[in-house]
């Protein structure tokens, strides 16, 4: 039987021919429409290439190396976090601990084409209103259940309960509840959604959006049963986790046995300085989310291998609008205009970044319109802080307290804020933690820095981050509490529209209304590095800062 191409695909195809879309925006488009990355690629008329799905960029290494040894233990620096309901995560650190033992139903690439994963296919309808999932048969969960419609009925049911509080109610907002969610046999689901969404299948791969056992308790470190490649060993909150190879997962190595390669994956508790050290000194092998700082001490070790990627990560300056002074756009616009960007820039990521607009929307969105990067502009501060001051009979400097946490580039980027807004009006205190001590209270904060993770569509963040729910509350991860009419209805209006160049206009209108009246304040886009020994075969860097290690292996 034929491969079914969607109309919209063919459309797209046409733009391509006539040169109004690249053939990056063609290829990401036409796939998450359901064509086959080969199919697609036949359509633009070119030879696959770019950075594959994980899975098959650590298996293309793996070949090209002349052959693969098992065995080995991978020891990671990172921050070992409270980890409860999966459907809850809000932290990259804890996400990659459950992703060694739970997975998704699509995976995005870091080449920004999203591919299935659990699923074994997806098929639009032409409206893009209907989306019929299909899952592969035969997948076992470690407790060796077979994987079937109820798992993923029963992970739908998580994501969609409000008393859950999982970041994926707001993105799944085109979703009338599990009333929208229909189990079609035992391997296939439906989703009927109440407004068409072409961005379905890369939703599904958000890291709160694992497939959970039917029978979940609500504790993943009690009931660790996922389909992935490692099993839980042990955890430890604050102190270490480690996971051991299942013998029977599912997917097949280059040598035709199963993954993963590895035995083991250590993770282990330790600050930035102390992983770097380790590093250099033979005692760990990696760390999570290298700062500039650790790349710069690191990209010359003869031993080690670094790569880089452009991503759409950023840290933001987040101003609570629900509290003084922040419920005033004019302090808010103030903060703003406090910006030196590439002062930032320089001073705490070491220039390796893309300097930003205060929205999120970054340039390697599809859909992203480009819009001036504003300037450093004290004394305009200052005039809205006055005219503020005197209506509310408040004196300047107007002192308020920034809060973060310590384990990346924050400080260094509340230490700049603090001294490039004093002119403008503004006393800052700094309040830096260790990570958990930000993570404990990250939503409650009135003026804070929180690292935004990357996603790679322009319509998936603010769905997580700038709307309410059906019942008017701030969505789970609205940490801000800003909730603006106008903004909602055309974020609406771009997630139903579907052409790209369409979509840009809307985007572009999005853009100036955050930086018109927005509750934040983006100084740039980051570069993500992977530092690794040589000896590991398979690694990658993805622009989400996920960890793929069940097709890495080690060089004995």
């Amino acid at each position: 039987m034929s491969e079914r191409i969607h109309p919209l695909a063919l459309q797209a195809a046409d733009k391509l021919e006539r040169g109004r879309i690249s053939r990056r925006d063609f290829l990401r488009y036409a796939t998450l429409l359901g064509v086959s990355v080969g199919t697609a690629y036949a359509m633009a008329a070119c030879a696959p290439a770019g950075a594959p799905a994980a899975s098959e960029a650590a298996a293309g290494e793996a070949g090209a190396a002349g052959g693969i040894t098992r065995g080995g233990t991978l020891r990671k620096g990172v921050l070992v976090q409270p980890v409860d309901h999966p459907a809850r995560l809000s932290w990259l650190e804890g996400a990659n601990a459950v992703r060694l033992v739970n997975e998704y139903l699509t995976e995005t690439g870091p080449d920004n084409i999203t591919r299935p994963y659990l699923l074994e296919s997806w098929e639009a309808s032409d409206d893009v209103q209907t989306w019929t999932l299909k899952l592969r048969q035969g997948i076992k969960f470690n407790n060796g259940d077979e994987l079937t419609a109820d798992d993923v009925m029963y992970s739908f049911s998580q994501w969609l309960d409000p008393e859950v509080g999982s970041s994926m109610l707001g993105l799944l907002s085109y979703l009338d509840g599990m009333n929208s969610v229909e189990k079609v046999d035992d391997y296939t689901i439906r989703l009927n959604l109440t407004s068409p969404n072409i961005g379905v299948p890369e939703h599904l791969f958000h890291y709160p959006a694992v497939i959970l056992h039917r029978d979940f308790q609500g504790d993943w470190v009690k009931q660790p049963i996922g389909t992935g490649a490692f099993t839980l060993e042990e955890y430890i909150e604050s102190e270490r986790a480690i996971f051991k190879a299942r013998p029977d997962y599912w997917r097949m190595g280059e040598d035709g046995k199963p993954l993963p390669y590895l035995d083991e994956i250590v993770m282990v508790s330790v600050d930035k300085d102390a992983a770097v050290a380790a590093i250099q000194a033979g005692q760990l092998d990696t760390l999570f989310k290298p700062r500039p700082s650790d790349f710069l001490a690191l990209k010359d070790n003869p031993d080690l291998q670094v790569k880089s990627v452009a991503t759409a990560n950023c840290f933001v300056v987040r101003m609570r609008v629900d509290q003084e002074p922040w419920d005033d756009n004019r302090v808010r616009t103030a903060m703003k205009m406090c910006q030196d960007r590439q002062k930032i820039l320089d001073l705490s990521y070491n220039g390796e970044g893309i300097l930003s607009i205060d929205a999120p929307f970054s340039p390697v969105h599809p859909a992203y319109a480009e819009r001036p990067i504003p300037a450093y502009d004290p004394e305009g501060a200052r005039a809205l802080l006055e005219e503020y001051a005197a209506e509310k009979g408040v004196d300047l400097p107007l002192k308020v307290t920034l809060a973060t946490k310590n384990d990346l580039s924050e400080p260094e980027i509340a230490q700049a804020l603090k001294e490039l807004a004093a002119p403008g009006g503004f006393e800052i205190a700094l309040d830096i933690t260790e990570p958990n001590g930000y993570w404990d209270r990250w939503t409650e904060v009135p003026l804070g820095i929180t690292i935004w993770a990357h996603r790679p569509l322009d319509t998936m963040t603010p769905p997580l981050a700038y709307i309410a729910d059906a019942d008017g509350a701030p969505v789970p991860w609205n940490e801000t509490r800003w909730v603006d009419p106008e903004f909602s209805e055309k974020l609406a209006q771009a997630e139903l529209t579907l052409d790209i160049e369409a979509r840009r206009q809307i985007i572009g209108d999005l853009e100036d209304i955050m930086q018109e009246r927005g509750p934040i304040g983006n100084s740039y886009w980051t570069n993500e590095w992977e530092i690794f020994p040589k000896s590991f075969h398979g690694v990658i860097a993805h622009p989400s800062n996920f960890d793929f290690f069940y097709a890495v292996w080690k060089q004995q």
